[in-house]
């Protein structure tokens, strides 16, 4: 099932402009009493959210006042959930963390066996020549020089080498470490081609698509990375969504994107938000999800593009989910339509029992 709907086809129950234009008011008031960037950003969006779902009932000329009210009572909610939150700490204490084992002790000992018996699991896996490349590189000591002259080879391909065995040597290190064995043959490639930072090779084994598919490497991929937000296409951005941490970073990246793409700060705001409402709703109802972002130009127009996949359950109504007030949980309260009248242009496409895409497109004038 889809749905295509592009802004202007129909009328918003308000003016969208308006609201937009309220975004500087609702961030200044909020910005007077919330410091940290994140948590402004949540507020001024859960205060944009409540104001779509009433701004229908509101007269225009007091829409401002409505939202700067509206936006004390959303900072006044939120520092009362903090106090609560503060009043019950103590409950979920933690104990210390039990001290660094010493090298000498029987619990150092262990470490240092477990340690040396995933390294050689890994190095088993990979094929001879990688492994005395390695070793030869590093324990012997051999530079790329001296292995190229050995080898009949040039420093630069030896040291190319070098970097599929380590990228190899990692992916096999990980599998051990995790206890793992990967559910299919198309796991190692992939793995390896996001160790190695291949484009190519992603491209080819279509990455994006797998990690969705395979519980598996979707985590281990996780794994690979210390910084999640890792770029996968020259000026594609991805972001894997599974937690509620994730949805921060989808928006936080969505909003750097939009302005190096040129947009207002209350456009990036409301790009934001709709980057925010759909990574949720990843979040809430699939079992993994990512966000793709990327810069487009057409016709001289400057815009972005969001995409969002999800595997989950799907979406078994598409039009009443595209509904105004349709909700399955207790959101910001945007929902699809909000995050569609939020951007330029909107499609869904869902699949029972499959999973949901979302691609939303925005435009500078």
């Amino acid at each position: 099932m889809a749905t295509d709907a592009v802004r202007g086809g129909g009328e918003p129950p308000y003016d969208e402009r308006a609201l937009v234009d309220l975004i500087p008011t609702v961030r200044r008031v909020v910005g007077a009493r919330i410091k940290d960037p994140h948590t402004l950003e949540d507020l001024v969006q859960e205060t944009l959210a409540r104001l779509m779902s009433s701004s229908s009932r509101i007269d225009p000329d007091k829409l401002s006042h409505y939202a700067s009210v509206t936006a004390r009572h959303v900072v006044a909610s939120y520092a009362e959930r903090n106090d609560r939150a503060r009043s019950r700490s103590h409950l979920l204490a933690e104990p210390p963390d039990a001290e660094t084992p010493d090298a000498d002790t029987p619990t150092a000992g262990v470490l240092r066996q477990e340690e040396q018996e995933f390294v050689a699991a890994a190095l088993a896996h990979l094929s001879a020549a990688d492994r005395d490349l390695l070793l030869a590189h590093e324990v012997d000591g051999d530079d790329t020089r001296t292995m190229a002259d050995q080898l009949g080879s040039t420093p630069g391909a030896v040291a190319a080498r070098l970097n599929r065995a380590r990228a190899g040597l990692r992916v096999e290190y990980l599998l051990a470490a995790e206890g793992v064995e990967p559910p299919t043959d198309r796991c190692r490639p992939v793995l390896r081609s996001l160790s190695t930072g291949d484009r190519r090779r992603q491209r080819e084994l279509d990455v994006d698509a797998h990690l969705l598919e395979c519980r598996t490497c979707g985590h281990l991929a996780e794994e690979l990375f210390e910084r999640r937000g890792q770029r996968t296409d020259e000026g594609v951005l991805r972001v894997p969504v599974s937690r509620d941490a994730d949805v921060v970073l989808a928006r936080q990246k969505g909003r750097e994107v939009a302005a190096a793409a040129g947009f207002s700060a209350s456009d990036q705001t409301a790009i934001a938000t709709a980057i925010s409402e759909i990574s949720r709703n990843i979040v809430k109802f699939a079992e993994r999800g990512d966000v793709t972002m990327s810069v487009l130009s057409e016709d001289g127009r400057t815009g972005i593009s969001v995409i969002a996949r999800d595997v989950g359950p799907g979406i078994v109504d598409v039009d009443r989910a595209m509904q105004d007030g349709f909700s399955t949980y207790r959101g910001l309260g945007l929902g699809l339509p909000g995050a569609k009248r939020l951007m330029d242009r909107f499609h869904l496409s869902s699949t029972p029992g499959a999973g949901t895409r979302v691609t939303m497109e925005k435009w500078l004038p």
